[in-house]
């Protein structure tokens, strides 16, 4: 299949995946409360997902390397499919909790799979491109799901995570027949099986690892940001639910768009300078920020952030599995990894902050990207890559 043909295919898969997990976002908080779920155990409902694909993302990621990428596409879809309807018949807390942990740990594997893959049917020019596409599929899926939700939520609570789960399946039985396997038998039985433990040691040894790093922080950052924004709006500029939506709304069509022209901006720029690029004007939105007055202001700084923070994620990738030595799966799993580790601390860390002084997460945003920036300087010199 070549890569004009699957790079839309791969689109369309994860922008039905992100559409199906985007549609229970407005919905789980309540829900869970209607269960019965206190504010804290509704923060752990939330952080025992991400943690689930933190520590199985990796796994997941050398698992398609092996055995290919379809099959374990279709396990994580699968994945998020059960996971939905588990959700639907919940009636006791301790089962929603069992929902997020088996969707957590089968879904771990769609991101970095389908990023695999994308390394796999690109060429390195490609790359940058490829990647973009997968960023925008993602973006989009997080616009529109919500919205889905929040019409399907009026005819009951229960009713969007069928929906979800829906989506899901049918993505997952999409998959299935118009998706072609992008490894060969023989690149699957050349790649020995390693220890969990020594693989993890192994892959904190090597250069790409500072890659790792500041997927963790920009994550950090971003999952701070979308945590006491729309507090920090409310305080600022009086924006409420119905605003603010239309701002994260305005700025992830931004994002989306900067990260559909990725393979122009890659092919004149390379991934070495848009990387730096995005962290610089990521930070600058963060500051920003600070300057929020009211909805136009809100919605333009927002977006300067979107766009800096957008095009970091997708030029990391490409860099990244250009650099490895290993199966792809295992990087971009690694990759997955670290930036689920960044969801888990980003909201616990900004909310900590926005207590002490509400400009207080995007002031750490700025230190954040600074760090990242500093990680990447030390990557370039280590691998002795040209910025030009």
């Amino acid at each position: 299949m070549t890569t004009k043909r699957v790079l839309p295919i791969l689109f369309l898969i994860m922008f039905l995946v992100m559409l199906g997990f985007g549609i229970i976002i407005p919905v789980l908080p309540y829900y869970a409360e209607e269960i019965g779920a206190s504010a804290t155990e509704l923060g752990l409902l939330m952080a025992v997902y991400s943690f689930m694909q933190f520590v199985f993302a990796p796994m997941w990621g050398r698992v398609s390397d092996r055995i290919g990428r379809k099959p374990v596409i279709m396990l994580g879809i699968f994945g998020l499919s059960l996971s939905f309807f588990l959700l639907a018949f919940a009636t006791h807390l301790w089962m929603l909790f069992v929902a997020r942990v088996i969707g957590g740990f089968l879904s771990a594997a769609n991101m970095p799979t389908v990023m695999a893959y994308v390394a796999d049917v690109t060429s390195e020019e490609d790359r940058g491109k490829g990647m973009g596409i997968i960023g925008a599929a993602t973006g989009l899926g997080f616009i529109f799901g919500p919205a889905v939700g929040g019409v399907f939520s009026k005819i009951s609570l229960e009713a969007p995570f069928y929906i979800a789960g829906t989506v899901s399946f049918l993505t997952m039985i999409l998959v299935f027949f118009i998706l072609k396997e992008s490894v060969q038998l023989s690149d699957r039985k050349q790649r020995p099986k390693v220890k969990r433990t020594k693989a993890i040691g192994q892959a904190m040894k090597t250069p790409m690892a500072m890659l790792y790093f500041l997927q963790f922080f920009i994550a950090v950052s971003l999952s701070g940001l979308e945590a006491t924004f729309a507090y920090f709006a409310a305080v600022k500029a009086g924006l409420n639910a119905v605003s603010m939506g239309y701002v994260f709304m305005i700025m992830g069509l931004a994002s989306a768009a900067v990260q559909g022209s990725m393979g122009t901006l890659t092919k004149k720029f390379g991934e070495i300078k848009i990387i730096q690029a995005g962290i610089v004007v990521s930070a600058l939105g963060m500051g920003l920020i600070l300057l929020t007055q009211n909805f136009l202001t809100a919605a333009v700084f927002l977006t300067i952030f979107g766009i800096g923070n957008g095009v970091i994620r997708p030029s990391v990738s490409s860099l990244l599995t250009k650099q490895a030595k290993s199966g792809y799966g295992e990087v971009t799993g690694y990759l997955s990894s670290f930036g689920s580790l960044g969801r888990i601390i980003g909201p616990v860390l900004g909310g900590a902050l926005y207590m002490v002084w509400i400009g207080l997460p995007y002031v750490s945003g700025i230190v954040l990207s600074a760090i990242a920036f500093g990680l990447f300087m030390i990557y370039i010199k280590r691998n002795k890559l040209s910025i030009g």
